[in-house]
């Protein structure tokens, strides 16, 4: 694809004009000037493109919706009526703030009320938020309220453990500092023993 196409997504702050790529390489060269290299060194001639189809990469969740990922669901699950977990999911998302990279794991449960969904889709729920421009918090909440609304279990968790560079290169640069975030719904915000429950099955207990 050679721009951005302007789609209706969850979460979205707002519709945006298609954007030819050499429009976004052009821009990569004026920052490259202003940096103060020159992007026409041999060096640099290709990063332009290079750097315009890594955005592409960083940031194809805008080109998804998420809770596509939860529309097929499992009704014969044996009678289990217990906590699904998936743990130690990585992702690779961007800060908003100065678009640097976000790094981390987020641990997934939900408690199903009839129905369970594949595991793998929950990963690629927090995948599809975590490649858009974000902060932790949001990303957080987006996950837990996408599984909710389309699964509607008894209970959400999600927690999510991230290192962020815009602290580690730039700003107060502070190393081996991780950022935790969390958001319970249905049971799990309402009664502390499925709380406690599912923070030690995450580790966090």
């Amino acid at each position: 694809m050679d721009h951005y196409d302007d789609v209706d997504r969850p979460g979205a702050q707002a519709s945006v004009a298609p954007i030819p790529q050499a429009q976004a390489e052009a821009a990569v060269r004026e920052l490259i000037r202003w940096a103060g290299d020159d992007p026409e060194r041999e060096g640099l001639l290709d990063t332009p493109g290079r750097v315009a189809r890594a955005f592409r990469e960083y940031f194809r969740g805008y080109l998804e919706d998420p809770g596509v990922h939860l529309s097929r669901t499992f009704g014969e699950t044996g009678g289990y009526d217990n906590i699904v977990l998936l743990r130690d999911i990585p992702f690779q998302s961007h800060c908003e703030h100065h678009m640097a990279p976000i790094i981390g794991v987020g641990h997934i449960a939900y408690l199903p009320r009839d129905r369970v969904v594949g595991i793998s889709k929950l990963a690629r729920v927090l995948h599809g938020y975590a490649r858009r421009l974000q902060v932790q918090e949001r990303l957080t909440a987006e996950v837990a309220d996408c599984i909710q609304k389309h699964l509607d279990p008894i209970g959400v968790a999600v927690v999510i453990d991230a290192t962020h560079a815009c602290m580690r290169a730039r700003g107060v640069m502070t190393t081996g500092v991780s950022m935790t975030t969390s958001r319970m719904l249905g049971v799990f915000r309402d009664d502390d023993r499925s709380r406690k429950e599912v923070l030690a099955l995450m580790g966090k207990g």
